[in-house]
C-alpha cells in the first residue's frame, strides 16, 4: 500500500454529476506522481480528497494505512501540505511571515514561534532559493519568487510527507516554469517527500513525473509509468487531439500538437 492512497473514490458537488467516478490512485513514499487530464476532469478535486479537505461520497483516502478522517487536521498538517494554484492574502505579509504559516501545526495553543521555527523557515528559503528575500514584502515578489515562497512555507510545515500542488506553473511565464519545475526536481533530489502534481501542463509532468494518473470526466483512463502513458494513443483518448511527443537530447519531452482528433476519444 502506498503512503497516500485513494480507493474507488466517488465525489460529486451535484449529486446528479459525479465529479470523480471510482477513482483510484497510490503515491508510494518519495514518489512524484502527477493527475492529467483537460480541463473540468476532476483533477483538482481529486487533489483535495488526497489532501482531506473534501471528503468522498463513497470510497477512502488513507495516509499510511490510516484513514483521513481519523487523523486530526494537525497531525495530517505535519506530514501533508498543498501549494494551491494562487495565493491571495489579505494583508501585508513579509516572506518571513508567510514561510512562518508552515509552522502553525507544530505550534501549541496560544504558544508563539521560537528558535527552532526560526531556524526551519530559514533552512526552506534558503532551499528554495529566497532566503535573501526574507524581509520583503510578499505583495511585491514575482510570479516565480512568490510561488517559491509558498512552496518554502509548505517545507517548513510538512518537514518530510507529501507535497501536494495544484497547477504549479499555471500562472507563470516560460522562465519561471521551468525555474519551479528544476526546484521540484532539486527538492525531490535532496528530501524524503512525496510529491503530487495536479496539472494540465504535459511538459510539466514529463520533465518531473516518475507516474502518470491520466483522467477524464472523472475516470482513470491510464495509469502507469510516464513513458507508458504519455503516448499519442493516451493523449488523444484524454483531449482529442493528434500529436506527436519527440525526446530530446536532454531526456526532456516535447508534445507537438497536430489537429483536433474529430473522430472522438476512442479512435485507435
Amino acid at each position: 500500500m502506498g503512503m497516500l492512497t485513494a480507493s474507488d473514490v466517488w465525489f460529486g458537488y451535484d449529486e446528479r454529476r459525479p465529479v470523480l467516478r471510482g477513482v483510484s490512485l497510490e503515491v508510494p513514499a518519495g514518489a512524484i506522481i502527477g493527475i492529467l487530464g483537460p480541463n473540468g476532469s476532476g483533477k483538482t478535486t481529486l487533489l483535495r480528497m488526497l489532501a482531506g479537505t473534501r471528503r468522498p461520497q463513497r470510497g477512502s483516502v488513507t495516509f499510511e494505512g490510516t484513514p483521513l478522517t481519523r487523523l486530526s487536521r494537525p497531525a495530517l498538517a505535519r506530514r501533508m501540505a498543498v501549494v494551491p494554484q494562487e495565493t491571495q492574502l489579505a494583508f501585508d505579509y513579509t516572506v518571513a511571515e508567510v514561510a512562518m504559516m508552515g509552522r502553525y501545526a507544530h505550534l501549541g495553543a496560544f504558544e508563539i514561534e521560537g528558535p527552532r521555527d526560526i531556524a526551519a523557515i530559514d533552512e526552506t528559503l534558503a532551499s528554495t532559493g529566497t532566503l535573501q528575500l526574507k524581509d520583503r514584502a510578499f505583495a511585491t515578489l514575482s510570479g516565480g519568487e512568490k510561488q517559491r515562497v509558498i512552496i518554502a512555507s509548505a517545507l517548513a510545515q510538512i518537514g518530510s510527507g507529501v507535497l501536494l500542488l495544484d497547477e504549479p506553473t499555471a500562472s507563470l511565464d516560460l522562465r519561471y516554469q521551468l525555474e519551479i519545475a528544476d526546484l521540484l526536481r532539486h527538492l525531490h533530489e535532496d528530501r524524503d517527500i512525496a510529491i503530487v502534481i495536479s496539472t494540465h501542463d504535459l511538459a510539466l509532468a514529463g520533465a518531473l513525473c516518475e507516474r502518470i494518473v491520466l483522467i477524464r470526466e472523472g475516470v482513470v483512463i491510464a495509469s502507469g509509468t510516464t513513458d507508458a502513458i504519455l503516448t499519442p494513443h493516451n493523449i488523444r483518448l484524454a483531449y482529442d487531439v493528434d500529436a506527436e511527443i519527440v525526446r530530446h537530447e536532454s531526456a526532456a519531452r516535447v508534445l507537438i500538437p497536430i489537429r483536433r482528433d474529430r473522430h472522438g476519444r476512442h479512435v485507435e
